[in-house]
């Protein structure tokens, strides 16, 4: 007779990303190359006086650390993977760190946005031509970061599953926040060009201020985005409404009826489930986890079947 022993019921809680390690690599090359280039900017902005140039330098400053964060959110979920403590794994800590980007943009949003204004109305001195140069070293750098960050990015779009209906079920978050953050940079390097060649060649000196407004009008955006995705996660808002359905057409063959259920993220393109279910002549819960769980993306789930006649099963769990 075969004996199974409670470990061979024990699973892993590492809900971490199909790429988590490769994700982690490409951060921290782009943060290595945004930090350099942020004092070359800030310190060229200065000298030359170009407020787009020194928006763009400053701008890419917090940017170095909020894809620090990024980078060290990738090391922490790594290192705390199987610590008992995160009861779901740490799939999270990725949105965490997206949220916390996603301030951070805002914040550049609305800064460079004041600051530009208040240029509009009180023009300064640019030296164009050095401050062209800088701008489109600052640009070459953001290219390449961004595809560094976006080999990654779209390779993770290239593994959706067909039910995902939801707004950033599969993104990994926090580096979609860094990616974001790099297009945020190059924009506003292409931006602080355009508003340079036109100061330079046409002497339209208040675009060096109107770009930067229009700069932060686009990151705001981008922000807001990123700022409701990873919220969303957060506090387990129900986001696959299709991934849904099809538990409950997978319970619901037969009596069994579904009469509370929950599906929330615990990593990317990683779900926790818990279904309660009431039928006249209930299976085991190993039963209905086995047709729930053919959706590789459900990694944890919990089975409830009750007796519909006023019985109360007891509560069992199935992995």
């Amino acid at each position: 007779m075969h004996v199974e022993t409670a470990a061979s019921y024990i699973h892993s809680h590492a809900f971490l990303g199909d790429s988590h390690d490769a994700h982690e690599r490409r951060t921290r090359w782009v943060v290595a190359l945004t930090a350099a280039m942020m004092l070359v900017e800030i310190v060229a902005g200065w000298i030359t006086g170009s407020m787009a140039l020194l928006a763009d330098g400053m701008h890419m400053a917090t940017h170095a650390g909020a894809l620090g964060v990024a980078a060290m959110a990738y090391a922490f979920a790594r290192r705390h993977a199987h610590d008992r403590r995160f009861v779901f794994g740490t799939g999270k800590v990725g949105d965490l760190a997206g949220f916390a980007s996603a301030l951070v943009l805002a914040m550049i949003a609305f800064g460079i946005g004041i600051e530009s204004f208040w240029r509009l109305l009180t023009p300064k001195t640019v030296a164009y031509t050095e401050a062209l140069w800088i701008a489109g070293l600052g640009l070459v750098v953001n290219l390449v970061s961004a595809w560094l960050l976006a080999g990654g990015h779209h390779d993770h779009h290239g593994h959706d599953h067909h039910h995902d209906h939801e707004h950033g079920g599969h993104h990994d978050n926090n580096l979609r926040s860094a990616y974001f953050h790099v297009l945020a940079d190059a924009l506003t390097s292409v931006l602080a060009i355009a508003a340079l060649l036109a100061g330079r060649f046409l002497g339209w000196a208040w675009m060096d201020a109107a770009i930067g407004i229009v700069g932060a009008t686009v990151i705001a955006r981008w922000s807001w985005g990123l700022l409701r995705d990873t919220g969303a996660v957060l506090v387990d808002a129900s986001l696959n409404p299709g991934l849904e359905a099809e538990i409950r057409a997978a319970i619901e063959d037969g009596d069994a009826r579904v009469t509370d259920l929950h599906v929330w993220r615990v990593g990317p393109g990683r779900y926790a489930s818990i279904v309660s279910l009431i039928a006249a002549d209930p299976l085991s819960p190993s039963a209905y986890a086995d047709r729930i769980t053919v959706h590789e993306e459900l990694v944890h789930v919990t089975v409830e079947p009750h007796r519909c006649e006023g019985h109360h099963a007891p509560r069992l769990r199935a992995a």
